[in-house]
């Protein structure tokens, strides 16, 4: 019987451009690790927050790993409790995936501690009911590819992974800026021209029969969003300007990762990737915010258990 478990979880690109809560993709980068603890007493503590983010909820049904293990615990009935340690290794509104994180990571390795531990895509519902407490809302597209890895289609009750062409690189570029998920959410709110969601359908068809097809020009042609994008774009200082620089070195496409104000493009090769993510660290330098980057394959893997101990 595991007594402890250590799992790390993958930050992550949310909506991928074209496919608002739906589509994600995990990243060879930055992430959380969660340490779940077998105890006697029913229900699920949170012991300690350390790492980039200190100041979030202790109560467990406020966090969402705690609420996601609540969840867990709650359909399984194992008979124990669980006591958590969350070590935060993405930044708070960065549009990576944060809040996400933990949720996937203190399941995956809470799970590790059942009797009979489930595959990992049946963690997938408790996953959604903990991202809920920090969006307000049911979406898998930060989720779905933490737990699985790749390229990911995250329904309200499936995970469906999607292939993408040998080499496809991503560089996504993370200013010194905060973007809150529920006002770029608020953000959002006003109905959309028919006409729009026509043209938004029309893109992710073609994204994803490019993904499917192996085609790249047809992601290409796909990966431009008209949705959602241009009312978000004004939270991040100089995404034009990092947008521009993206397609200016060879971008697929370039968009908001998640809420932002990270911002990611796609490439057909790593190298490509690389010289474009010095260019848009430079073009958010242009308006005063300095800015990180990482290359990441699209086909990433997903979270990970780190340690066991009986």
């Amino acid at each position: 019987m595991i007594e402890r478990a250590t799992a790390f979880a993958p930050a992550s690109v949310g909506n991928v451009g074209v496919g608002f809560d739906l589509i994600g993709h995990a990243i060879d980068g930055p992430g959380d690790k969660v340490t779940a603890i077998r105890t006697d007493r029913p229900g699920v503590v949170i012991e300690a927050i350390e790492g980039v983010i200190t100041k979030l909820p202790l109560e467990a049904d406020r966090n969402t790993a705690g609420r996601a293990v609540q969840s867990l615990l709650e359909a399984q009935q194992p008979g124990f409790g669980v006591k958590l340690r969350i070590n935060k290794g993405i930044p708070l509104g960065s549009g990576l995936g944060g809040s996400a994180a933990s949720a996937t990571a203190a399941l995956v390795a809470a799970n590790a501690l059942l009797p009979e531990p489930l595959p990992i895509e049946k963690l997938y519902p408790h996953a959604l009911v903990g991202e809920a407490v920090a969006s307000g809302s049911v979406h898998g597209d930060n989720v779905g590819p933490q737990l699985i890895g790749g390229l990911v289609m995250a329904t309200r009750d499936r995970l469906i992974s999607i292939p993408v062409p040998d080499g496809v690189h991503a560089a996504i570029v993370h200013p010194d800026h905060i973007v809150e998920t529920r006002a770029a959410r608020e953000s959002l709110t006003e109905p959309y021209p028919i006409a729009t969601v026509v043209r938004h359908h029309t893109h992710l068809a073609e994204f994803l029969s490019g993904c499917f097809r192996n085609d790249i020009e047809l992601i290409r042609s796909g990966l431009n969003d008209v949705l959602v994008e241009p009312r978000r774009a004004g939270l991040i200082p100089g995404f034009a300007e990092v947008k521009q620089a993206a397609l200016d070195n060879g971008a697929l496409g370039a968009s908001i990762s998640g809420a932002g104000p990270s911002v990611f493009g796609w490439f057909s090769d790593h190298d490509s990737a690389q010289i474009a993510g010095q260019a848009m660290i430079m073009a958010f330098a242009s308006v005063g915010l300095p800015a990180q980057a990482w290359i990441s394959p699209v086909t990433s893997p997903g979270a990970r258990l780190m340690e066991q101990r009986p």
